[in-house]
């Protein structure tokens, strides 16, 4: 009777830890999915910085340590990144990108150019998408990371190497009130 009640214990243990396993690799690859699509978004963006550099640097020639800050951020090779590299870079490269639009600011000649226009236009296009993946990915890895926190789930998550993940945060440039005078 004894081995039958341990036997019982033991498949229930197992059955517990295979649906703990099942849920960690959904979850950690719902996370790799909202990456990949913000990915998507942040390599577009990516691509689209020498295309407003170029347009902006005809108009504001002077304000050349600005333009060449944010390519120089731009020119690391992305595709060879890691995810918390991409991460760090874009949080770097949004600060470029405010700094180029307080530019546009300053040259009512550049605003009205049709050339930025459409960049700048792509370019909010494209903000707004990275706004929405980086709340989807937030919310993935907010899962995840209970799974990988909370009891029971934590000891099997510890037992098969899963650790929490980093949450794609606004950086202090961007937490910024935006100063717009009249």
């Amino acid at each position: 009777m004894w081995l039958y009640i341990i036997i019982a214990i033991v498949v229930i243990i197992l059955i517990a830890f295979f649906v703990a396993y099942n849920n960690f690799v959904r979850e950690n690859n719902k996370v790799k999915e909202a990456f990949a699509t913000m990915d998507v978004y942040l390599k577009k963006r990516w691509d689209l910085i020498p295309n407003i550099v170029e347009t902006v640097k005809g108009y504001a020639k002077h304000e050349k340590s600005t333009l060449t800050e944010v390519i120089k951020m731009r020119n690391s090779a992305y595709d060879k990144m890691s995810d918390e590299e991409k991460i760090k870079a874009n949080e770097k490269l949004s600060g470029g990108i405010s700094k180029i639009m307080a530019l546009a600011e300053a040259y009512p000649d550049l605003k009205a150019n049709e050339n930025f226009k459409d960049l700048s236009n792509q370019l909010t296009k494209i903000e707004d998408e990275i706004a929405n993946s980086r709340k989807y990915y937030n919310a993935t890895v907010r899962d995840f990371n209970n799974k990988v926190e909370m009891f029971p789930s934590n000891i099997v998550a510890s037992l098969l190497g899963y650790k929490s993940k980093s949450m794609f945060e606004a950086n202090e440039e961007e937490r910024q009130n935006v100063k717009v005078s009249l």
